[in-house]
C-alpha cells in the first residue's frame, strides 16, 4: 500500500501546505481521505488524477477537510466520470445535500452514493477500514485501514487519547493532527507534548505529524523535541507530496 500526503495544512493554510487529504493505493484500488481546499490540485498532480478516484473516506466535516468535495465531483463530471462514492460520519449525507442544494446544477451529474457510518468495521473501494470517534467539536471519525504488509491509521482532528493509541497500535504509520507547538492554548486539537504522552507505551512504525497551522513553522525540530520526550519511537513531519511505501 503506498500513502500519498496530499495536503498538510489546516484552516489556515501556507503557500507550501494545502489543506487536509490523504491518497491511498494498493492493487489498483484508490482511496482518497479528505479533501480540504487545494488538495483536488494536489490529485490532478499525480498519478491516479482525479479520473481515479471514485471513492472519498470522510473523518468529518469540518471545511478544511471537505472543501474541495463538489469541486472534485465537478471535475470528475466534466471528465466523463459517472460514480462519486463519499463515506464519512453522521453528517455527511446533510453535508452533500445541503452543498448540491446551493449547486443544484451539479446535482444529478452523476452517480453519488453517501454513505455514512460510526466506529465500526467496514470496507471502501476495496479497502477494509476500522472506525474509532476523535475529541472534537464536531463528530469526527479515526480510520485504519488495513494493509497486506501493514496498516495506515489516520487520526482526523481531535484531542490526543490513549484510546486512540490503543486503537493504532502496531500499525506501520500513524498520521496524526499536530496542529499547535506547545504554547498554544488550544482545545480539540493535541500538541507535542500531549500528543507523546498519548503515544507513550505503544509501538508504531513510523508516526508522521500533520493537519499543521502556521504556528508551527520554524518550530518543527522542538516539537519532535516535545513529542520524544515521552514517546522514542520514529516520528517526522509530512509535507505535501510525500510518498510513504508501506
Amino acid at each position: 500500500m503506498r500513502l500519498t500526503f496530499l495536503g498538510t495544512g489546516s484552516a489556515m493554510p501556507v503557500p507550501n501546505r494545502a489543506q487536509t487529504g490523504l491518497l491511498l493505493e494498493a492493487d489498483g484500488r484508490t482511496l482518497l481521505v479528505d479533501c480540504g481546499s487545494g488538495v483536488l490540485h494536489r490529485l490532478a498532480g499525480t498519478d491516479v488524477g482525479y479520473e481515479g478516484v471514485s471513492s472519498v473516506l470522510l473523518t468529518h466535516r469540518h471545511l478544511d477537510h471537505v472543501s474541495d468535495l463538489l469541486a472534485l465531483l465537478k471535475a470528475r463530471w466534466l471528465a466523463g466520470e459517472e460514480y462519486l462514492e463519499v463515506v464519512g460520519p453522521t453528517g455527511t449525507k446533510s453535508l452533500l445535500d445541503g452543498l448540491l442544494g446551493v449547486h443544484d446544477y451539479l446535482d444529478g451529474r452523476v452517480d453519488l452514493s453517501v454513505r455514512e457510518v460510526g466506529p465500526t468495521e467496514f470496507s471502501v473501494a476495496g479497502f477494509d477500514v476500522a472506525a474509532t470517534g476523535m475529541d472534537h467539536s464536531v463528530e469526527c471519525l479515526a480510520y485504519r485501514v488495513s494493509g497486506a504488509d501493514g496498516d495506515v491509521v489516520y487520526s482526523g482532528d481531535g484531542e490526543a487519547s490513549a484510546s486512540l493509541a490503543s486503537f493504532a497500535d502496531g500499525a506501520a504509520v500513524l498520521a496524526h493532527d499536530c496542529s499547535f507547538p506547545d504554547d498554544v492554548d488550544v482545545a480539540t486539537h493535541p500538541t507535542p507534548a500531549q500528543l507523546g504522552e498519548a503515544l507513550a507505551g505503544h509501538s508504531f512504525g513510523r508516526v508522521y505529524l500533520t493537519h499543521l497551522y502556521p504556528h508551527t513553522e520554524g518550530r518543527h525540530d522542538e516539537m519532535l523535541d516535545s513529542v520524544g520526550r515521552a514517546y522514542d519511537g520514529e516520528v517526522r513531519f509530512a509535507s505535501d507530496g510525500l510518498r510513504v511505501e508501506v
